[in-house]
This record gives structure tokens, sequence and C-alpha cells, in this order.
């Protein structure tokens, strides 16, 4: 617990740099707009089923069942349609808090996250390099790999 907020006031008054926000702002766009794109998508299905399907229902149905089976269908379009949506809206003002820098609830382990993954990956880039470097040390002063293979390193000027 101390450890997060040690973390939070640390980093709270960190302002990020302007590439940072655009690619962040970014994002925002793209998942927003794919989002609502994918619930007018849903919309857009639901309807044209309702078109295809009433039709078929009135020549072939002088039962009731295929009706509810129909409305059921219909019911289920458009409450996937509107879940989607809401889904859309709450995802879009959730990223325009955060770009913001007003700190929506998750953000600040999102930020940990973010932190953590880059750390690690900045520690795997150093123990290559390290790796590399034993390594080149290695077979230039003459050290065998294997049995009786040598490896050549050759360092070009810069």
């Amino acid at each position: 617990m101390a450890h997060n907020q040690q973390y939070y006031q640390q980093h709270q008054h960190r302002q990020p740099h302007l590439s940072h926000q655009v690619v962040k702002t970014a994002t925002a766009a793209t998942l927003c707009g794919s989002l609502m794109v994918l619930s007018g998508l849903t919309l857009a299905a639901t309807v044209i089923g309702l078109v295809v399907a009433t039709p078929l229902l009135v020549i072939f149905s002088p039962v009731l069942v295929p009706a509810l089976i129909t409305l059921s269908l219909i019911f289920g379009g458009f409450l996937a349609s509107g879940g989607l949506g809401a889904t859309a809206s709450f995802v879009c003002y959730w990223m325009y808090r955060y770009v913001t820098g007003k700190h929506p609830v998750g953000s600040r382990q999102l930020d940990m996250a973010r932190d953590k993954i880059a750390g690690a990956a900045m520690e795997a880039r150093h123990k290559a390099e390290q790796l590399g470097h034993q390594t080149g040390r290695t077979a230039a002063a003459g050290g065998g790999v294997g049995q009786g293979h040598q490896i050549r390193v050759e360092h070009q000027a810069a």
C-alpha cells in the first residue's frame, strides 16, 4: 500500500511528453471509433434481419412460435447494439479522462504496468547487449565454440 502511494506521489507531477500525448490520443480515437462502428454494424444487422424476417414470417407462419423466435432475435440484436454502444461511450469517456490527465479509476494500475513492461524490456536489452559484448570478446581472444570451431568477429569502424 505504501509502495503504491509512493509511486503515485512520485509520478503525479511528471508531465508526459508531447509524443506520448499524441500516441494516447490516437489510440483513444482509434479504439473509440472502432467500438462505435461495431455498435453501428450490429444495429444495422438487426434492422436488416427485421426487414428480411418480417415478410417470411407473414408468408410462412400461421403459428406464433416463429414470430416469438424472430422477436427474441430482434430484441437480442437491439440489446447487443445498445450494450456495445454504452461500452464504447464509457471507454471513450475513460480514455478522454486518461489522456487529459484526470486519473480515472484504474489509470494508476495501467501506468504501473506500463512502467514494469518498459523496465523489463530495458533490462532484457541491456542483458542482450552484455551477452553480445562477452561473446565478441571471447571469440576475439581465441576461445573456441563447439569442437574446434571459432567465431570470427569483425568490427567496423563507425
